[in-house]
């Protein structure tokens, strides 16, 4: 009789417990996104076209609207981003747009609390307001989509994509600012790497910053790592191009190669040959 009692107690919690679960009509989305050395999170929800006029008729033009479903979109970004109308600071906000037949407005709220559009529109609350055209893009857009694109090491775009709509937002940020502090500190440190040395006159070279000390510190680097890393005698060969040493360069690309044909990598075995017969020209 116990056992008999015990197992209906189980049931009727397990009862009690349940819930019925089913898909969201406008499923839940994050996109973690590193630009630079910033740290970019968005979470909304993506509400479908669903065989629906969006913009001009659910959305009408030139109304507010929050930018997704259900809870507001969020955006958080861990630095300071230059958009064309101004910075947004390093913080996290709730999107609203306003859309047009030819362009959007977009807000970023600094209250992100609220479920939808707020009771009262604040304006001291709006933290940074931009404009942009629209695009048409290739095809139509089921599920509102939300990210960054085009990234660089200091700069991306904020993209937005619905049914017949492209918008971009285009923005900056300091990421050589925060590589050089990085370095300088690095390069003080008496535990430096190989790889330090390697990275950091990687960056210097992409940048265009200062070949002769790239060179010092990629030469270091091949000197600590040994000739079988030909990713760092390949940024070598590259130095001593950009230093005007041809001669110096087709040597060491094809230390480079030989050591990248042992590995079996093809790809930089193709990249070597063809630094080679570019750098013969100029010796």
């Amino acid at each position: 009789m116990k056992k008999l009692i015990l197992s209906c107690v189980i049931i009727v919690c397990g009862m009690a417990n349940a819930q019925v679960q089913v898909p969201k009509a406008s499923p839940l989305a994050k996109v973690q996104q590193r630009v630079g050395l910033s740290d970019i999170t968005i979470n909304y929800s993506r509400p479908s076209v669903n065989n629906r006029v969006i913009f001009g008729g659910l959305i009408p033009f030139g109304e507010k609207w929050r930018l997704g479903a259900n809870e507001n979109t969020k955006f958080q970004t861990s630095d300071d981003l230059d958009f064309e109308a101004g910075i947004l600071k390093a913080g996290t906000y709730a999107l609203f747009a306003t859309p047009n037949a030819d362009h959007w407005i977009l807000e970023f709220y600094s209250d992100t609390t609220n479920w939808g559009m707020p009771e009262k529109w604040d304006e001291q609350k709006v933290a940074l307001r931009l404009k942009a055209a629209i695009e048409k893009p290739r095809m139509t857009v089921e599920n509102l989509t939300i990210g960054i694109e085009k990234m660089e090491f200091n700069s991306a775009e904020l993209v937005i994509s619905w049914e017949e709509m492209n918008i971009r937002f285009p923005f900056t940020l300091n990421t050589k600012e925060k590589v050089l502090a990085s370095i300088k500190n690095t390069m003080t440190s008496k535990t430096i790497t190989a790889d330090d040395y390697h990275k950091s006159a990687s960056y210097y070279f992409i940048e265009q910053i200062d070949m002769k000390i790239a060179l010092e510190w990629s030469t270091k680097a091949v000197e600590m790592k040994g000739v079988n890393a030909y990713w760092m005698s390949r940024l070598k060969s590259q130095l001593q191009a950009a230093n005007g040493d041809y001669k110096g360069a087709i040597e060491t690309a094809k230390i480079s190669m030989e050591a990248a044909e042992k590995d079996g990598d093809q790809n930089y075995v193709k990249m070597n040959k063809q630094s080679i017969e570019e750098w013969s020209k100029k010796k």
